[in-house]
C-alpha cells in the first residue's frame, strides 16, 4: 500500500463502469499525485468490479457494500474509509481537469479557517458548454442566498455541485451526506458544513470540473420528488435567510413541481415562497417556470447565453470559453 495521500478521490457508483472508469482516469491523471481513489460501489456488481481491476493501478481502492443505500451513504462510507487529510467527491459521470487538485490545494492552504474549496465547472450538454456559476459570492453575501437567488430568470448564477467540493477528511466526518435526500445533496450538505467549527465556502475562479449533462440516460438530477424536497425546505429553514427561502421555493422547487401541471400545486407552492420573502424576479423566475415547457426553457437558456458569450468573446462566467468553445 502506498504512503498516506495528501487527498482521498470518493467516488460512488453502481452499475455503470464505462463512466466510472472515465471519472477515475481523469483523478489518476491529476497534476498532484498524491492521492487514492475509493470507489464506492453501492450494492454488489460484478461488470464494475471488473472494469476498476483492469486499470491496473493501486492508487484505487474499490469498496463493495452489501446493499444499495443510494449516494449520499456511499459518500459518507467513503469519508470514513478515506485515508487523506483531505477528501474530495467525484461523481461517477463526471471529469476531473488535471490541474484540480492542485489548484484547491493552494488555496486550502491560504485559508485561516476550516477551507471547503470548490469551483467553477463547465456545464456540458448536447447543445451547448456553458461556465457555472457565472458569478461568484460577493464580501458579506449571505451563502444561502448566493446559492439560490436568480439575478435573472435562468439558473446558474450562483452554484454549487459534489464533484467540485474539497475539503478536510474530518469535516466530513463530522457533518455527513444526509441519506435519503434525492435532491439538493450538496446545497444540504454546504449550508450544514459551513455552520460548523468556522467553515468557510472558497471558490477557485477557473472551470476545474467537466459536468455531463447527457439527457438521453438515468440522472438524479432529472428526477422530480417535489413533496419531498418541500418537506426537505420546511425542515431546513434555518439554513436559509427568508429571501433565499422564497427563492429556493420559487426557482429549484417551483421546476420540480411544475411538472404536475396541477393549479392547487402551483398555489402551494407559491404559498410556500411567501413564507420567506420574494422578490420580483422570484415572481417572474415561477411564471416562466410553469408557463413554459422544460425543454423550451433550456433551449432559451442555451440561447441566451450563447447570445451573450458571442457578443463578448468570452465564456459564460465571463472568461475565455474553455477550448475554444
Amino acid at each position: 500500500m502506498q504512503a498516506e495521500p495528501d487527498v482521498s478521490v470518493v467516488v460512488p457508483t453502481r452499475f455503470r463502469p464505462d463512466l466510472v472508469t472515465r471519472a477515475v482516469r481523469s483523478a489518476l491523471a491529476q497534476t498532484h499525485p498524491s492521492l487514492e481513489v475509493v470507489v464506492v460501489v453501492d450494492g454488489p456488481d460484478d461488470a464494475t468490479v471488473e472494469a476498476l481491476t483492469a486499470l491496473g493501478d493501486d492508487r484505487v481502492r474499490v469498496e463493495v457494500l452489501s446493499e444499495r443505500g443510494g449516494a449520499p451513504n456511499a459518500r459518507n462510507v467513503g469519508a470514513e474509509r478515506a485515508r487523506g487529510r483531505w477528501t474530495a467527491y467525484l461523481d461517477d459521470d463526471d471529469e476531473w481537469l488535471p490541474q484540480k487538485l492542485a489548484v484547491q490545494l493552494e488555496l486550502a492552504k491560504e485559508a485561516v479557517t476550516t477551507p471547503i474549496v470548490a469551483s467553477r465547472l463547465i456545464n456540458r450538454t448536447p447543445r451547448a458548454d456553458s461556465i457555472m456559476p457565472r458569478r461568484l459570492p460577493e464580501p458579506g453575501e449571505p451563502l444561502s442566498e448566493y446559492l439560490t437567488v436568480r439575478r435573472g430568470l435562468f439558473y446558474g448564477d450562483g452554484f454549487i455541485q459534489t464533484s467540485t467540493i474539497l475539503a478536510p477528511t474530518e469535516l466530513f466526518r463530522r457533518v455527513p451526506f444526509t441519506v435519503g435526500l434525492r435532491r439538493q445533496q450538496e446545497l444540504d450538505w454546504t449550508l450544514r458544513a459551513t455552520r460548523h467549527g468556522g467553515a468557510e465556502l472558497i471558490f477557485a475562479p477557473e472551470p476545474l470540473v467537466l459536468w455531463h449533462q447527457d439527457e438521453d440516460r438515468e440522472r438524479i438530477s432529472l428526477e422530480m420528488p417535489w413533496r419531498e424536497q418541500l418537506e426537505w425546505l420546511r425542515a431546513s429553514r434555518p439554513l436559509f435567510t427568508p429571501r433565499a427561502y422564497a427563492a429556493f421555493a420559487t426557482s429549484v422547487l417551483g421546476s420540480m413541481a411544475a411538472t404536475t401541471r396541477s393549479f392547487a400545486v402551483f398555489r402551494e407552492v407559491l404559498a410556500e415562497a411567501r413564507r420567506g420573502r420574494p422578490g420580483a424576479v422570484d415572481y417572474l423566475t415561477y411564471l416562466q417556470i410553469w408557463a413554459l415547457p422544460p425543454g423550451l426553457r433550456s433551449k432559451l437558456r442555451d440561447a441566451v447565453l450563447s447570445r451573450r458569450r458571442a457578443s463578448t468573446g468570452t465564456g459564460a462566467a465571463g472568461g475565455p470559453a474553455p477550448g475554444g468553445r
